[in-house]
């Protein structure tokens, strides 16, 4: 059973649930009052810039997370950035920082793509109530996506209990989320991300019984650890998550003399994505430890450029 059925049923219940501001349904409408320039697009695909490619360097307070789309034009001449919550703890409905935030972009012409929420509650959880408030949790930071000017919020499938049962309850939460986040032109998308969610094949049907075109996909290079010892092979997931794909994360964790991403054909893997006719941003995600960060966000870029020449 469905645990909302409108997206009015959901507003209302968020406000009163998580006691969010007055300002929360409206701050939704300013989304269209920020007269940010839109890049061009190249047929191949656009490079990104995600937040966790700087957790190390944010976490250790080096670097002010309203700071984020100021270096990601100055160091990286890139214009587009994807957030993560994480960094904006205790911000999803503050909108006089959020629109702070907005400034930096507009200042910088960067546009924010999308913002990836973790640590919200579990979407596909056994317990209705658990998941019912998971669901709340999540509206919070649709507000704040679209107030930035995102396209989507990225979250988790997480949950428990029998495969088939956990999808099918995933799959409504997505779509009450989806409900809500149609009215503002903002996607629902999943990322394989851990668990069952690594499974290319269950998430794709995941994201089929959401039956909402509001829901999508976030192709992960690398996260296809399903538990353990086991994994998913990439590029058979890649492939079937492609088809809902709304975005797409280039993870990386090291490099050979050569410039190639040592445990990922990225080649081929981009093969994978221009082959789902998919023209979209590709998100720089460098997660390694033996370069800086810095060095890895380089060296990830550096790749997709010169692979995006390729005819």
């Amino acid at each position: 059973m469905a645990l909302v059925n409108t997206r009015r049923d959901l507003l209302t219940a968020a406000l009163g649930a998580l006691a969010l501001p007055a300002s929360f349904p409206a701050a939704l409408e300013l989304r269209g009052a920020d007269p940010r320039p839109q890049p061009a697009r190249d047929p191949a695909f656009e490079i990104s810039l995600a937040q966790w490619s700087l957790h190390r360097t944010l976490g250790t307070g080096e670097l002010d997370p309203l700071d984020f789309p100021s270096i990601t034009r100055s160091r990286y001449g890139l214009g587009a950035v994807e957030y993560v919550n994480s960094f904006y703890r205790g911000r999803a409905t503050d909108f006089e920082y959020l629109g702070q935030l907005r400034q930096r972009c507009a200042d910088a012409g960067v546009t924010s793509l999308l913002i990836m929420v973790d640590g919200e509650g579990q979407l596909g959880a056994a317990d209705d109530a658990e998941r019912r408030t998971a669901v709340l949790k999540h509206v919070r930071w649709i507000a704040a996506a679209g107030f930035l000017g995102c396209h989507s919020i990225r979250v988790n499938a997480g949950g428990n209990g029998d495969l088939e049962e956990h999808s099918r309850r995933a799959a409504d939460s997505l779509h009450q989320l989806a409900v809500v986040g149609a009215d503002y032109d903002l996607s629902i998308l999943v990322e394989n991300h851990g668990g069952p969610s690594s499974d290319g094949a269950w998430l794709a049907k995941t994201l089929e019984r959401a039956d909402h075109a509001g829901v999508g996909s976030l192709p992960d290079f690398g996260n296809f650890r399903v538990s353990g010892d086991r994994w998913y092979d990439r590029y058979r997931g890649v492939a079937e998550l492609m088809p809902f794909a709304k975005a797409v994360s280039a993870k990386s964790h090291d490099f050979d003399e050569a410039g190639e991403e040592t445990g990922t054909d990225y080649a081929r893997m981009l093969g994978i994505v221009r082959d789902a006719g998919y023209s979209g941003y590709i998100g720089i995600e460098y997660e390694g430890s033996r370069l800086s960060e810095h060095e890895g966000i380089l060296a990830t870029q550096r790749l997709l450029e010169r692979l995006r020449e390729r005819p």
